[in-house]
């Protein structure tokens, strides 16, 4: 069971709403780089350990890892599944969405690279404008990574934290994509997005 206890009910619908929004752009964002209608469903926030990140996952998925550099200070992860990350990167070289078997490669990766930076940095742009801060990424870091080595995982971040925010949000692309995909923030800094936002907002009024 879901443990809220870290943050409050209006922190968990604040980050839902700055989720709905900076993602429903980043969607956008990957619709022109697939040529495909992308949708992505209001999200889901939930407070879970560090040990059930991947309980959603099986077999391999992509890890994909984002540092704030400015305006705000902490990581943000994204999870994948396999054959969808295999699907965008098809649909991105101009095929029809179809391959999604195989192994991943150097090219693949890249591929879902740049286009999480495009997506993330489209986010970043809607998190400056809501909370009133230049909001900007690093270049996202793709691992492709087994389920089973958790400890992988825990490598993942610079510090070390038990508790994370988890997004989820379901994703679909045309009729080639209906999947779930979670982004995962550490409790404090999405506490301190919160205040941000709160204070925005304090301030507007």
């Amino acid at each position: 069971m879901d443990n809220n206890d870290t943050l409050t009910p209006k922190q968990i619908d604040i980050l839902g709403e700055i989720a709905n929004i900076s993602m429903g752009n980043a969607a956008t964002t990957l619709s022109v780089m697939v040529n495909r209608k992308v949708d992505i469903t209001t999200p889901s926030v939930s407070i879970i350990n560090r040990s059930e990140a991947l309980d959603d996952y099986q077999r391999v998925c992509v890890f994909v890892q984002i540092h704030y550099v400015k305006g705000l200070s902490g990581n943000n992860v994204f999870i994948l599944k396999v054959p969808d990350v295999l699907c965008m990167t098809d649909l991105m070289m101009g095929g029809d969405g179809t391959h999604t078997e195989g192994e991943l490669g150097e090219m693949e990766l890249s591929a879902i690279s740049e286009a999480m930076n495009q997506m993330m940095g489209t986010s970043a742009t809607s998190m400056s404008s809501l909370l009133k801060v230049p909001v900007d990424i690093s270049t996202p870091e793709c691992n492709r990574i087994d389920v089973e080595s958790i400890k992988v995982f825990e490598k993942m971040f610079d510090f070390k934290m038990e508790k994370f925010v988890k997004i989820s949000f379901r994703m679909t692309i045309g009729n080639l994509i209906d999947s779930t995909m979670v982004q995962l923030y550490p409790v404090d800094f999405a506490a301190k997005m919160c205040d941000k936002f709160e204070d925005k907002a304090s301030g507007n009024d």
